[in-house]
């Protein structure tokens, strides 16, 4: 159902980013500001400073001036991706840019693209089938034959939805990652290329890894840079603190019992290939509040939109609650989803969804973990642990943060 295309542009894209090397430079780095708010011009400015970033790689959009979390399809298209498509476009050769680093005054939630009009006709018979569906289920007792319908009114309430429009709203950022694609229709997700398992080599990839600095205060936005800096320097110390739910792992990829497995895979890793010291939770419970201190790495489940405050966040700290909607109003210093919460409380990095992203969107947090141990920067091992792109995953942090780089660990 979902299709895409290779334009010229992307073509000559392809050949541009033939020379990619593996390791991300802070020259590769496209900063995107909000020229109409002063706070996001500054945190631009200063992020350049701290990681060496050239002046020139800051794009400066007009997107307005209230802060605003939201914006249409068709604003950001032509207001955010556009300009970025071009200013990418405009690189000299041997210069590419890999990564864009949207901040604090760009919104961060893209709406739905709204239905197909060509598509009405279309849509008005496959909901008379579908009632035509529902109606044999009611008359039919035969187990075989209801399974054969259900599947069948699966796939006819999918295309419904795709023709209405139906879950193609995303993150800015995630949408952001094809901005270098040719025309790719929107319904929920397409694979991410630089997933590790995508079978993608570098020469042919085009998706572009975005991060974010922002939050609940353009202060925690900019301590974001200095608090991964501090750990770069120092080393990250403490705890990781490890909350699964006890299930049994039933090996089937996306399931809770599965991904309840790669939390205490997680936990063995961190045990073997750092020296930071590991508390596990493995029941439903969650950790106590104000039980965690000196927090270097949490990850667990699961809590929906209920922040609990168990942790003492160290300076460079990497947080990951993986629930739904946790960073719908990041930039909310009261709301208790874990994304806004954990910034407000000290947390350097995070991730979450701006919507519903089901289970098997989130990142894998062992292979993600697993890049960073391995020395990769956060958003080199966010990209090599998400499976999607355009859907609903944000990544919030500095995108050179590299905690695990230095000698000794």
């Amino acid at each position: 159902m979902v299709r895409r295309y290779l334009t010229g542009f992307a073509i000559l894209l392809v050949l541009v980013f033939c020379t990619i090397a593996s390791a991300l430079e802070p020259n590769e780095i496209l900063v995107i500001v909000n020229g109409d708010i002063e706070a996001s011009a500054d945190l631009g400015q200063y992020y350049c400073q701290r990681r060496n970033v050239p002046q020139k790689n800051i794009l400066t959009l007009s997107l307005g001036k209230t802060l605003t979390n939201s914006i249409s399809r068709d604003d950001y298209d032509k207001n955010i991706a556009e300009p970025i498509r071009k200013r990418i476009a405009g690189q000299e050769p041997g210069q590419p840019i890999r990564c864009l680093l949207t901040t604090y005054g760009v919104p961060y939630k893209v709406g739905p693209r709204g239905p197909l009009k060509e598509k009405q006709e279309q849509l008005k018979q496959l909901e008379i089938t579908v009632g035509q569906y529902e109606k044999q289920l009611r008359d039919s007792q035969a187990a075989d034959v209801n399974a054969r319908i259900n599947k069948e009114l699966g796939r006819v309430k999918a295309e419904i939805d795709w023709i209405s429009g139906r879950e193609t709203e995303a993150s800015v950022d995630n949408e952001l990652s094809l901005v270098l694609f040719g025309p790719y229709e929107l319904y929920r997700w397409l694979p991410n290329q630089w997933n590790r398992h995508s079978g993608y080599t570098e020469g042919s990839i085009l998706t572009v890894m975005v991060s974010r600095l922002d939050g609940p205060s353009p202060q925690i936005a900019r301590g974001l840079v200095d608090k991964a800096i501090y750990a770069e320097k120092t080393g990250l110390h403490g705890f990781a603190y490890i909350d699964s739910l006890g299930r049994p792992d039933d090996k089937h990829p996306g399931s809770w019992g599965n991904y309840d497995q790669k939390l205490r895979n997680l936990a063995v890793l961190l045990r073997f290939r750092t020296t930071l010291q590991v508390r596990e939770e493995r029941t439903e419970k969650l950790f106590e509040p104000h039980s965690c201190p000196q927090t270097a790495i949490y990850c667990g489940w699961y809590s929906l939109k209920k922040y609990i405050d168990s942790f003492d966040f160290v300076d460079g700290a990497i947080g990951a609650h993986i629930a739904s909607f946790e960073a719908v109003d990041l930039r909310d210093p009261n709301s208790t989803e874990w994304c806004p919460s954990m910034l407000v409380h000290g947390v350097t990095a995070t991730f979450g969804p701006v919507a519903e992203p089901y289970l098997s969107a989130f990142p894998d947090p062992e292979e993600f973990f697993f890049e960073l141990i391995d020395g990769k920067c956060l958003v080199e091992a966010f990209y090599r642990s998400q499976p999607f792109c355009s859907w609903q995953m944000m990544l919030i942090g500095d995108p050179l943060y590299a905690p695990f780089a230095r000698k000794g660990f």
